[in-house]
């Protein structure tokens, strides 16, 4: 879709000798100036031509040719990735009639750079109406609705790198070496070699300069790399042999009354001087360009760009052996290119390889996407989602320590230049916290918990004086917890972290039962009168179970106590047949009989009230007993509180050692 004709300069193409647009001819001699201009790849200075044109034909007879210059004009804003002058020429031309359906296609591609996506999609689907077997058309319709509905977001942080942009363009970064202590990239600022503004893009020719790292591992100001490498013409976009000691570079050709094209050069360090560029022969091929130079991992292979004949788009990736060159050339397939473009490739390693589209569904201009190797020899391609991508060009990737690393967009940049971005994929944050407490929910002094994954991880921790504790985890593992203390039984929790991308916090507490005290099982209940276990009690008897099974040498007494109405003989009994039936349920779900022993007590063992009694019902104090005296006492509005308190079912710890022996 986007394509320059430069290096330097403002859009993902930079480096690639642009289609030539063979016009027809028009009157007037400007004009005729403009097409010659546009011809040569001069599209800076042609749209200024045609925009003097345009502004002077307004006659209506003059309507279809002030459809053709506007037309001329958008294709020039085009390939400068100036994207909202493109779309806006490129609908004076319909409104004029210009006769070419590809207007629709390229204007479609045009507001979707802009991130204008209904627009695009709505011209995308017009184009399609007359060539509905476009597959550039219907790869950007899809990805126009992608973007459209906000998919492939992920977790990169994505931030300008200010240090090495300057107010022109920049772009194309790549590290030296695995050292990951330098980094080169291509800049068209005011202080490169040549004096003279490119008749292409209106800026300098770009040259080739260097960061380095200080002592304190902070990127230093960037410089010119030194040397004979730069000169006055377009040098730039450039990798290195593993060892960092050649360049491959792509250099601009420029002739007069001719496109400007590019090829690969290579330049040696010594020193840390890089030598002057010499011509890297890829094919006796004079007319078609080839940049974008990337040298595998291994040293063996120099990936790059080309327009030549024999591939499936405008440009497509190639590669070469470096060993052996003679008839080792070859198109990297369907499985990477398109009918639009494909440039910038670069590796993160031998099997995994990054370039940049606008032929494969996007969202907008070029994108940046992953592609992997399969082990028949095809490759798995995958857009990289948003941050990285944007309805803007985004290109020329490299990669530093593990998810992390430098590409160039134009995003936000109303003129197309480039930029260079840093991304980074932070480490996820998942965790789970919660607190250790007892009964009445005050912390528990010295809780041990362990967490243990099915991935192998076993974790330990004591408990903060406050009884909290926290735990980073992974992504999809199944965790058993288990928290003790001296004097308490210990509790189990099991779960299953998500598996989704994204920062987690779970939680979980755990109420410690005591081994010395008595400890009430809430939400038992029973019918009236009687010492059947109503339904909704399963759910704290099942959690009884649970606690006996976490603690399989514990024997406990289960107790029932009842309210001060009726006799003593009666409640003694209900409370005996109460405390049976709970010990009956224990056994119906295999607890071991003789761990148990049923104890009904009646109204004789009043309620001692809590801490966290007294909070729950402040009408009460810490250390009250609610004996028979001292509900009578009450308040009639309180005494059926006191009453309803007395009544509980309780287990007590009798021994911590059942069968241990």
């Amino acid at each position: 879709m986007i394509a320059k004709s430069h290096i330097s300069g403002l859009s993902a193409a930079v480096i690639l000798v642009a289609v030539g647009f063979l016009l027809p001819g028009c009157r007037g001699a400007k004009l005729s100036t403009a097409n010659e201009q546009m011809e040569r790849g001069e599209y800076f200075d042609a749209a200024k031509t045609y925009r003097k044109i345009y502004n002077k034909l307004t006659k209506r007879e003059e309507r279809p040719q002030r459809g053709e210059v506007a037309w001329k004009m958008a294709e020039c804003h085009r390939w400068l990735n100036q994207f909202a002058r493109a779309s806006a020429a490129y609908q004076n031309a319909a409104r004029y009639g210009y006769p070419d359906s590809t207007l629709y296609l390229h204007m479609a591609q045009m507001l979707h750079a802009e991130g204008k996506y209904a627009p695009a999609v709505k011209a995308y689907s017009d184009y399609l109406a007359w060539r509905p077997d476009d597959k550039l058309a219907q790869n950007g319709l899809i990805g126009a609705r992608m973007a459209m509905e906000k998919k492939g977001a992920t977790r990169y942080v994505v931030k300008n790198s200010k240090l090495f942009n300057s107010r022109r363009a920049d772009f194309a970064p790549m590290f030296l070496d695995r050292s990951l202590d330098q980094i080169y990239f291509t800049t068209t600022n005011e202080k490169v070699s040549g004096n003279k503004r490119s008749e292409i893009t209106g800026m300098k020719n770009g040259d080739i300069w260097f960061s380095a790292k200080d002592e304190q591992g902070q990127w230093k100001r960037p410089e010119p790399v030194e040397g004979e490498l730069n000169s006055e013409l377009d040098e730039g976009i450039m990798s290195f042999t593993p060892d960092g000691q050649t360049m491959y570079l792509t250099k601009a050709r420029r002739e007069p009354n001719a496109h400007t094209g590019v090829e690969i050069y290579t330049s040696q360090r010594s020193d840390a001087k890089w030598s002057a560029p010499v011509k890297f022969e890829i094919s006796a091929d004079t007319i078609s360009s080839h940049g974008h130079p990337a040298v595998s991992p291994d040293g063996q292979w120099l990936y790059f760009t080309s327009d030549m004949p024999g591939g499936i788009g405008g440009r497509d990736i190639w590669r070469i052996n470096l060993r052996e060159r003679q008839g080792s050339l070859e198109n990297l397939g369907e499985w990477i290119n398109t009918p639009g473009d494909e440039m910038f490739p670069s590796f993160r390693s031998d099997s995994v390889l990054y370039f940049a589209s606008n032929g494969h569904p996007g969202y907008g201009g070029l994108d940046i996407f992953r592609a992997e190797m399969t082990p028949s020899g095809g490759w798995n391609v995958s857009n990289m989602g948003t941050p990285v991508n944007s309805p803007a060009d985004d290109y020329g990737i490299t990669f530093g320590e593990g998810e992390s690393g430098f590409f160039t967009s134009n995003r936000g940049d109303n003129r197309g230049y480039d930029h260079i971005y840093s991304f980074e994929l932070p480490e996820l944050k998942i965790q789970i916290s919660g607190w250790v407490l007892d009964r009445d929910e005050e912390p528990v002094p010295n809780a041990v918990i362990r967490i243990v994954g099915n991935d192998g991880s076993n974790q330990k921790q004591v408990a903060r004086n406050d009884g909290s504790f926290s735990f980073p985890l992974d992504r999809g593992v199944s965790y058993v917890m288990l928290a003790g203390a001296k004097g308490f039984l210990n509790a189990k929790q099991e779960f299953t972290s998500d598996t989704a991308e994204e920062d987690a916090e779970y939680g979980v507490d755990f109420i410690l039962a005591s081994i010395t005290k008595p400890v009430v099982i809430d939400n038992i209940f029973y019918d009236f009168d009687k010492a059947t276990l109503r339904p909704e009690s399963k759910t704290a008897l099942d959690e009884m179970a649970q606690v006996l099974r976490d603690n399989p040498n514990v024997t406990i007494e289960m107790a029932s106590h009842t309210d001060r109405k009726g006799s003593d003989e009666y409640n003694l009994d209900l409370s005996a047949r109460r405390a049976r039936s709970v010990i009956d349920y224990l056994i119906s779900v295999g607890i071991s009989a003789d761990r148990l022993q049923s104890q009904g007590y009646g109204e004789s063992r009043p309620k001692t009230i809590t801490k966290k009694l007294a909070r729950e019902y402040p009408q009460f104090k810490e250390g009250d007993v609610l004996t028979e005296e001292y509900i009578l006492a009450l308040p009639e509005a309180d005494r059926e509180v006191a009453d309803q308190i007395n009544r509980r079912t309780e287990f007590q710890v009798l021994s911590i050692d059942y069968r241990m022996f």
